[in-house]
């Protein structure tokens, strides 16, 4: 690959480690108080696994809660002696710091919806744009594991006889993919996901363009929101 792809940097852009549980949970509909450990644990390790293949600098707390993981899954398979055993789940270890977590995420979401100075104190947020019709409260921001699972979704669209590397030597660089993004955001302003790819576009395209969308979220270029009722992903150039 051209020297210019570089690794992105997801920490203090994007979600941590428990985002990613949380993320994971949603998707397969879990209960937090009866998680399938080993389930959990083998989609955690293919979403670090994923973004590792495509240069994803990824932070220790992900590498410590997939230990952490592991470890409850091994515990699991131990057989139970006593009584005392059968009383302590080793996915409590888990558990307990989930259910803290939800609750301050809930906190916090209800601190920032609210208009602390009153409504003329707060811009008019672009995602409200272009999704006509639609109710407020039917947009959703779109975080790195939902993005994660929109571009897995086109690279399983992709014939595999267009080859087995995900990168090629003559793919575009991130900048070269941000420049051309840039360009599209400064005619239409907004760009739903889908358009960004053609009918032949190769999977080297698709992780560089995952890439250089990532890169613009971390220089507050753009902002990714979704429709919760379509499953309409779009992004708004800022």
């Amino acid at each position: 690959m051209q020297e210019d792809i570089y690794k992105v940097q997801i920490e203090n852009i994007f979600e941590g480690p428990m985002d990613l549980l949380v993320h994971l949970i949603k998707k397969h509909e879990m209960d937090i108080y009866d998680i399938p450990i080993a389930l959990i644990t083998e989609q955690y390790l293919k979403y670090l696994e994923w973004m590792k293949s495509i240069n994803i600098d990824i932070a220790g707390d992900f590498i410590l809660m997939a230990s952490t993981l592991t470890k409850i899954k091994s515990k699991m398979l131990l057989p139970v002696h006593g009584e005392e055993d059968e009383d302590e789940d080793p996915r409590l270890e888990i558990v307990k710091p989930l259910e803290e977590y939800l609750r301050i995420r809930s906190a916090a979401d209800e601190l920032a919806s609210r208009n602390l100075l009153g409504e003329d104190t707060f811009v008019r947020h672009p995602h409200q744009e272009n999704f006509s019709g639609d109710q407020e409260d039917d947009i959703i921001q779109v975080g790195l594991f939902e993005l994660i699972d929109a571009f897995q979704k086109i690279l399983e669209k992709i014939s595999a006889q267009r080859g087995v590397d995900i990168l090629t030597a003559d793919t575009i660089s991130v900048r070269d993919r941000i420049a051309q993004l840039i360009e599209i955001f400064e005619t239409k302003k907004s760009v739903a996901f889908n358009e960004l790819f053609s009918n032949n576009v190769d999977k080297s395209e698709v992780v560089v363009t995952f890439l250089a969308i990532l890169e613009m979220v971390r220089l507050s270029l753009i902002t990714i929101v979704q429709n919760t009722q379509t499953g309409i992903i779009r992004l708004f150039y800022l």
